[in-house]
């Protein structure tokens, strides 16, 4: 198995083991890191042409709320949806639509017809299909891999997803500014077709238990509320992404601190984004890591004292080196809580789990953010970074002394 062999070969990459032992996998993998680019060339396109309809920014970040909603209000249903329906079925209907809402982008882009709620419109059921998309994909891993490869395919997943968010924006502008927005949407609908043909080559993937003949998402909740361990991922999650999440107060700190301007803040918003790509790729040690509940309380507390240090620093660079592993400390506690969920839940339940975790992970940075802003306008950004990657310590520090069972969670005997 591949989880022992690694401390053998003293593993430090990642575990390429999923993309060599299933084309299923490698395909479902290509596909969804193409698509991850497109789609982050289309959001930073969306937001650039909703300015230059407007000049309002109050309208560019209402962009942002019509993408939050329905991610939020469909992501339980998706989930649900996904353990009643064949989960293929549902992946490559979604992405359908979402390669159709590109395109459509595009066409009104070259028709000439910019209109503001037709944009909020088109970034609104694209969340739906993301939201319907994502518990159906994520849930199909553990049907093409064994169990032993499951947080090594989880690693290679935050690579694509952090890849995306990193080059998507940024290779958007430029075609943006090569090609108007009609380029960046019509390559983003051409990029989709990796992602319909590796879900159009998967095996049917119907329940594995057939009673199953309406969506709940109240049974995944009353789940979820009687697995101890299950339930403290998102709790853990809750910790870092709710108290320690500066984000909001980066254009702040960029002029306060470091007597910056716009590129300053773009510095500060990638660095994390780094740091969590660099967790992707330098995760082969992890698999020699058997009490994941034990890892994930430690990696959030990594989390929590980066950004503590960070609210501390006046220099860039070190302020810049502080982000990074906190974004390196976020993939480590992703990929140990992704690989809980996949292996300790039944199938009948991945499809609602995933769905809820979608929830925390949209819902939660945003309260995060929220309460950042507040704490800041009411004391200092000093506080209310220093103050919340303190107070990440000790909610983690405090669950991990609640959670004796999550800290003794095994992988070679997983207990949800």
């Amino acid at each position: 198995m591949t989880e022992t062999r690694a401390p053998e070969r003293g593993r430090v990459l990642a575990d390429l083991t999923p993309l060599r032992t299933s084309a299923h996998y490698r395909r479902l993998w290509f596909g969804n890191t193409v698509s991850w680019v497109g789609q982050g060339m289309t959001a930073l396109a969306v937001s650039l042409q909703v300015y230059e309809i407007t000049r309002s920014p109050f309208s560019v970040g209402l962009v942002g709320l019509f993408s939050l909603v329905p991610l939020v209000v469909f992501g339980l249903y998706g989930g649900a949806i996904a353990d009643t329906v064949d989960r293929r079925r549902l992946g490559l209907a979604s992405a359908t639509g979402s390669a159709v809402l590109s395109a459509a982008l595009a066409a009104a882009a070259f028709a000439g017809f910019h209109q503001v709620w037709f944009l909020y419109a088109i970034v609104a059921l694209q969340s739906v299909c993301a939201a319907l998309n994502s518990p159906a994909r994520t849930s199909m891993i553990p049907r093409l891999l064994p169990a032993e490869q499951l947080r090594a395919a989880n690693a290679l997943n935050s690579m694509t997803t952090t890849f995306g968010t990193l080059v998507g924006p940024s290779l958007g502008g430029l075609l943006v500014g090569l090609g108007g927005f009609q380029t960046a949407y019509l390559i983003d609908a051409v990029a989709f077709s990796a992602a319909l043909y590796a879900m159009w080559r998967l095996p049917s993937m119907l329940p594995e238990r057939t009673g199953a003949k309406r969506a709940s998402v109240l049974d995944g909740l009353r789940f979820l509320a009687t697995r101890p361990n299950l339930r403290m991922t998102f709790f853990s999650d809750f910790c870092a992404m709710i108290l320690a999440h500066p984000r909001a107060l980066f254009p702040v700190v960029a002029v306060l601190w470091y007597d910056g301007d716009a590129r300053t803040t773009g510095l500060l918003a990638a660095a994390p984004a780094a740091g969590a790509l660099l967790g992707g790729v330098l995760s082969g040690w992890q698999g020699r890591i058997r009490h994941h509940g034990q890892a994930i309380l430690l990696a959030v507390a990594c989390w929590g004292t980066a950004i503590a240090v960070f609210g501390l620093t006046r220099n860039l660079w070190l302020g810049l080196l502080f982000l990074a592993l906190a974004g390196y400390s976020d993939t480590v506690s992703m990929i140990f809580r992704n690989t809980m969920m996949q292996v300790a839940a039944p199938d009948e339940m991945r499809g609602r789990l995933q769905g809820v975790f979608i929830v925390v992970v949209a819902g939660g940075p945003r309260l995060g953010d929220f309460l950042a802003g507040s704490v800041a306008d009411l004391t200092s950004p000093t506080v209310a970074i220093t103050g919340g990657g303190l107070a990440c310590v000790l909610a983690v520090g405090l669950l991990a002394l609640r959670g004796r069972g999550f800290r003794r969670y095994d992988a070679l005997d997983p207990t949800p």
